[in-house]
C-alpha cells in the first residue's frame, strides 16, 4: 500500500467548508480523526496495515492542518463538536460511505463521540484513544489533571491572549506541548514533526485550536448535558484505549465513565503516554484488528 506521505492531499467540500484528507486502501470504509496539536499525519505508522484491510479516510479537523479555518464566533458554535461531527458525516456521505467504522484520537475522539450520537446510524464500530467523556473530565478535574492538561484551561482564555502567544512561535508551541509528555519528542518521526510545525504556521491555526477548546468548555457541555438529560447514548460498539503513563487513566475511571454513556464498552491501557498512534502503533493495530474484525 502507498505510504501516507506519498498520497496526494485532497480538498473536499463538506458542510460548507473545505476539508483536507488523504484517502487510500481497500475494503470497508474507516474514518480516521486526529487530535491536538496535530493533523491526520498521526496515522502514518499505522497506515500501511490499516489500508490493507480498510478504505481509510484520514482528515484534518476544521481549524487544524490544511482544512478550512472558520472565524471565531461569539458562542463558539462554529467549532462545536456537533458542527465538527456534521463535517465528518457529510464528508463520508459525499464519498459514498453511508456506514463506516471510526478510529479517533484525542480531540478527534471528542468529535467522534458526538458523531456517534448525532449520526448514530452511520457509525458501525468506534475505537477512541486516550479520552474520557468531555463533560466528565471537566466536572472531575483535580489539581493533577489540571497541571498535566494545563492547555485545556489556557486555550479557553478570551481572545486574543492565547492566540497571540501561540502565533509568536507555532513550532515552539508544537514542540513544547508534544515534548512535554512522558518520552518527549523521541516518539515522533522527523517528517511528521515537520508537518505539524508547518501547519502551526498557517493563518487561522491558532484561532482554530483555541476555538475548539473554547467550544468544549461551553457549548459542547451544553449539548452533552442536554443529551444526557434526554437519555442519548452511544449505541455503536465502543472500544477505548488509553496510555498507562498518561494523565487520562491516572485521573479518571475510563471504562466506568464510558459505560455510563454507551451501551457496549470495552477497553484497556496500553504501554504508552498520550500519543498512542505514534508511540505504540503496533499495539493499537493489534487492538484494532480484534475489534474491527480483520486478521494480521
Amino acid at each position: 500500500m502507498t505510504p501516507l506521505f506519498d498520497l496526494p492531499l485532497q480538498r473536499i467540500r463538506a458542510n460548507g467548508i473545505e476539508l483536507a484528507a488523504r484517502i487510500g486502501g481497500e475494503g470497508p470504509p474507516m474514518l480516521l480523526l486526529h487530535g491536538h496539536p496535530q493533523t491526520h499525519v498521526i496515522w502514518h505508522r499505522m497506515w500501511p496495515t490499516l489500508t490493507r484491510h480498510r478504505t481509510c479516510v484520514a482528515v484534518d479537523l476544521r481549524g487544524y492542518g490544511d482544512s478550512a479555518k472558520p472565524p471565531a464566533s461569539a458562542d463558539h458554535a462554529a467549532h462545536s463538536k456537533r458542527v465538527m461531527a456534521r463535517d465528518m458525516a457529510e464528508l463520508m456521505r459525499g464519498l459514498g460511505h453511508e456506514h463506516y467504522d471510526v478510529l479517533a484520537h484525542d480531540r478527534g475522539a471528542r468529535v467522534a463521540h458526538r458523531l456517534a450520537l448525532d449520526h448514530a446510524g452511520s457509525v458501525n464500530r468506534m475505537m477512541l484513544l486516550d479520552i474520557a467523556p468531555t463533560l466528565d473530565m471537566y466536572e472531575g478535574t483535580n489539581r493533577a489533571f489540571a497541571q498535566a492538561y494545563f492547555h485545556w484551561f489556557w486555550l479557553i482564555q478570551p481572545a486574543p491572549l492565547p492566540e497571540t502567544m501561540i502565533e509568536r512561535d507555532g513550532e515552539f508551541y508544537i514542540r513544547s506541548i508534544m515534548g512535554g509528555r512522558p518520552g518527549g519528542l523521541a516518539h515522533f518521526a522527523d517528517q511528521a514533526l515537520a508537518e505539524y510545525a508547518r501547519c502551526a504556521q498557517l493563518p487561522g491555526w491558532a484561532t482554530g485550536i483555541c476555538e475548539d477548546y473554547r467550544a468544549s468548555a461551553t457549548i459542547d457541555l451544553e449539548h452533552d448535558r442536554a443529551g444526557r438529560k434526554s437519555g442519548e447514548r452511544v449505541r455503536a460498539p465502543l472500544r477505548v484505549l488509553w496510555g498507562e503513563r498518561g494523565a487520562v487513566g491516572r485521573n479518571f475511571d475510563v471504562i466506568g465513565l464510558w459505560s455510563a454513556v454507551a451501551d457496549s464498552v470495552s477497553g484497556k491501557a496500553l504501554p504508552s503516554a498520550h500519543y498512542l498512534p505514534e508511540e505504540v502503533p503496533d499495539a493499537v493495530l493489534a487492538e484494532a484488528a480484534g475489534f474491527f474484525g480483520w486478521e494480521g
